[in-house]
């Protein structure tokens, strides 16, 4: 993957949850590192456990088992502390129109989070970070400030909410679905902001998606996750156009293709099928087969 050490890391960590007598597990053993200047997808569809690997490393959640790392040390035992690991950590909400408090400014949004984590700035120096972080978004400081989040597109509320994340001056971003909410026409200019974000900023950036699409623009590394678990991942180019796990191409298969003729498949034969994959994958799937370098499947069990 890369030689430099990881910022953040989760090592083999779990959590589940215990609902109405039934026992739900979120992430089972999931193990990844995130480096300085490098994106790593984590794809799958709703409800295999992507968000839950999002509240474990905003520690929102608590793992029942293994580790968060950050820089190689343990975050519940470590020196760092809550505030400054929310500094170093930040996160993009999939929703910008209610991740933004619609009573406040702009410039309230921004202000806050700078008075918070660098306290020592003088009210000259808190504008003039303020004015950087919206120039570095593409938004005009003194247009953009004084409006309220009603006043603004969709794109250009996400574009706050990246700002917001990059006052604080972090070294990890944690987008969740970032481009979901927004008219295909601006996705593109928020994805090429991740990108310019990751390589001028030096940023490590978790990308979280059901959109393989999007995965491949922005991330080198992908991982695929479905019942809790990673069940493939690696090199994005090498995972992507030669897909192992079976969940893996049902993914891919998903995605439109035009070339594909409707009616080629009888409907009943492929839910079975879908079904079947699905039953297989959300078993405990422990064992892990290298395909390639860095590629990497756990095989479902015979």
């Amino acid at each position: 993957m890369t030689d430099t050490a990881p910022i953040l890391a989760l090592d083999n960590v779990s959590k589940v949850f215990h609902r109405a007598g039934s026992t739900v597990h979120a992430a089972r053993a999931v193990s990844f590192a995130l480096h300085p200047g490098r994106t790593v997808a984590l794809v799958g569809e709703s409800g295999s456990g992507k968000t839950t690997a999002a509240r474990l490393i905003m520690r929102e959640y608590r793992p029942d088992a293994g580790r968060l790392l950050f820089r190689g040390e343990p975050v519940e035992s470590g020196s760092l502390g809550l505030k400054a690991y929310r500094s170093a950590v930040q996160m993009v909400f999939q929703d910008p129109f209610s991740s933004l408090n619609p009573v406040h400014t702009v410039r309230h949004h921004l202000e806050r989070p700078v008075r918070l984590h660098q306290p020592a700035l003088k009210r000259a120096e808190r504008a003039a970070a303020m004015a950087e972080v919206l120039t570095r978004v593409k938004l005009d400081p003194a247009l953009i400030l004084p409006k309220f989040p009603h006043e603004l597109s969709g794109g250009q509320r996400q574009r706050i909410s990246i700002a917001r994340a990059l006052a604080v001056n972090p070294e990890v971003i944690i987008a969740d679905e970032p481009t979901s909410m927004l008219d295909v026409s601006v996705r593109l200019g928020i994805l090429n902001l991740l990108n310019d974000m990751k390589r001028q900023l030096r940023l490590a950036v978790l990308y979280i998606t059901h959109d393989i699409a999007t995965a491949r623009y922005v991330a080198e590394d992908i991982m695929v996750m479905y019942a809790g678990q990673i069940v493939e991942w690696g090199e994005t180019e090498s995972v992507l156009s030669n897909p192992q796990h079976p969940y893996t191409r049902l993914l891919l298969s998903a995605v439109p293709d035009p070339d594909r003729r409707f009616g080629e498949a009888r409907f009943d034969d492929e839910l079975h099928r879908i079904e079947a994959i699905r039953r297989q994958s959300a078993i405990e799937q422990p064992e892990v087969r290298e395909i390639a370098p860095n590629h990497f499947i756990r095989p479902m069990p015979e």
